[in-house]
């Protein structure tokens, strides 16, 4: 019985053999009495069992819950999207004459489909779906992985004011992440949706690719990232609290992740239009700066982005900063569902 129980112990005491078939499968390891949660890879070397493999698992599951979540509610609020951007931009275009301008969002609904045909709402939509997938789903992947930098140990009830920091830092640097990759795509979207011409003849141009070719042909890789930097200030802006606000309010709740649908909503409507009201000037800054390439000596209106904050507030007044702001708050509906959405995809991939 001595020589059973002492080889009872040696055994729990020392790693029994594996062989390489069961290495290869990630056997796990018993060691003390105690299952190791290390794995063995099939070279023979020791490696954590949740790896590489979990995290990309994970970034894919992000990326593809943001983009399709976006990409449904940017098409359902496309001819809202196409009426902000032509308030916007009306005064920076050669194409809308100082008579012809919008007077505001009910003339520009009433006359789009006189002018231009019902389907022209649309106009650039398939640009603004293709650059917002990607955009989004960034958005989503890059937020979970900068909350990890700055939000790592931080204690949400104990240490508030600084879960609240790390959530803005995390929501803004993920937008400016995403917006370097896909500025160009964005920079199209603006001037397909800001070609008011009714026939073939009369547009700028004739798709996503024309518009890419003629801008880069004319200006360079400069042009189709015109605005670039006032972008990248708004969009830091806006995201901050888009991320940083609904997460930090979701995060307050007594069961976060189980927060009825409603209450979701509610709570990404309210983040959506504070954050887009905010961050609209910078908005309007950098899409009359969009308008800008292609055009040549006294066709340019604002030698840079300072030059076209002092131009629209002395020319405009401080309004035309806010030109389709109403229409934006309605749009924010697609973004609050965006936010809300993708919440519920996440929990079926």
């Amino acid at each position: 019985m001595r020589a059973a129980r002492g080889g009872a112990s040696s055994s729990r005491e020392r790693p029994r053999a594996i062989s390489g078939a069961a290495r290869g499968a990630g056997t796990f390891v018993r060691r003390g009495g105690e299952v190791s949660a290390r794995c063995l890879s099939p070279g023979g070397a020791v490696g954590p069992a949740r790896g590489m493999g979990d995290q990309a698992l994970s970034f894919v599951k992000d990326f593809l819950a943001g983009g399709i979540a976006a990409a449904v509610s940017k098409t359902a609020v496309a001819p809202i999207e196409r009426v902000k951007l032509l308030l916007q931009v009306q005064h920076a275009s050669k194409q809308i004459t100082a008579d012809k301008q919008y007077k505001g969002i009910v003339d520009c609904i009433v006359r789009i489909p006189k002018e231009q045909g019902i389907a022209s709402f649309w106009r650039g939509n398939l640009a603004n779906v293709i650059r917002y997938f990607p955009t989004q789903a960034l958005n989503f992947a890059f937020k979970d992985k900068y909350k990890q930098i700055f939000l790592g140990g931080v204690d949400r009830h104990k240490q508030f004011w600084r879960y609240f920091a790390g959530n803005l830092a995390s929501g803004g640097a993920a937008g400016a992440t995403s917006l370097c990759f896909v500025y160009p795509l964005d920079f199209a979207r603006t001037r397909l949706a800001a070609d008011v011409g009714k026939g073939a003849t009369e547009r700028e141009f004739s798709g996503l690719g024309d518009c890419i070719v003629k801008i880069f042909k004319s200006d360079g890789l400069k042009g189709l990232y015109q605005g670039f930097s006032v972008s990248v200030q708004g969009i830091i802006i806006y995201r901050a609290a888009y991320f940083g606000v609904y997460d930090t309010a979701k995060g307050m709740l007594p069961d976060p992740k189980n927060v009825h649908i409603v209450v979701s909503w509610m709570i990404a409507q309210s983040v959506t239009a504070v954050a887009g009201l905010v961050s609209y000037p910078f908005d309007t800054v950098r899409r009359r700066m969009m308008m800008q390439s292609g055009r040549k000596g006294a066709d340019i209106m604002y030698k840079g982005t300072i030059d076209c904050w002092r131009k629209i507030a002395k020319d405009e007044g401080s309004k035309a900063f806010f030109k389709g702001a109403w229409s934006n708050v309605l749009r924010g509906m697609g973004g609050a569902f965006v936010l809300v959405l993708y919440d519920e995809i996440k929990k079926y991939v």
